[in-house]
């Protein structure tokens, strides 16, 4: 397979799942990652609270694998395409991403504790400063949106010469 078809290929991965991953999954995400608001009021022990919120682990560890395909597309191209510049900024998306799942995934893990209120007598206030949270993650996730969707557009517009491919007559045929 040529260079060109895997870009292709990764392109066409990296932008749907950009888009609906990482701009529409959060709406999604959340409400199956968090425990729903109809359980809350009917648990009443702190075991219950924390089986509830445990029960929500696996899908926060789903929600961040999907989360991550377009950074592995960025990967990817990085290997194929290895430039320093790039990869340096590459690295940084890595950096980011884990920086704003881990603070996602302790949000989502407090909402569950917290749950609405329900749970808060039963656990540390420290749990409930997790509200705040979604402020420091946006404060990663704005720099982290901004340079995958740049090192996406470099990394899927062809920088070659777009004629070259062209199939030209044997300029010493007769």
């Amino acid at each position: 397979m040529s260079t060109l078809a895997v870009r292709a290929l990764l392109a066409v991965v990296f932008w749907p799942s950009l888009f609906f991953f990482w701009f529409l999954g959060p709406f999604v995400f959340f409400l199956l990652s968090t425990t729903s608001s109809e359980v809350c009021p009917l648990l009443e022990r702190r075991e219950q609270f924390l089986a509830s919120a445990n029960g929500t682990l696996p899908m926060l560890v789903l929600q961040n694998l999907i989360y991550a395909v377009p950074i592995v597309c960025l990967v990817l191209w990085s290997r194929l395409l290895p430039e320093p510049a790039r990869t340096g900024r590459v690295v940084t998306c890595i950096k980011l991403f884990a920086v704003a799942a881990i603070l996602g995934a302790l949000w989502e893990y407090g909402s569950s504790l917290a749950c609405d209120g329900y749970g808060r007598p039963f656990f540390s206030p420290v749990w409930r400063m997790t509200s705040y949270l979604p402020i420091a993650n946006l404060a990663a996730n704005i720099p982290l949106y901004v340079l995958v969707i740049s090192l996406g557009r470099a990394f899927s517009m062809r920088e070659d010469d777009p004629t070259a491919d062209a199939v030209r007559p044997d300029e010493n045929a007769p």
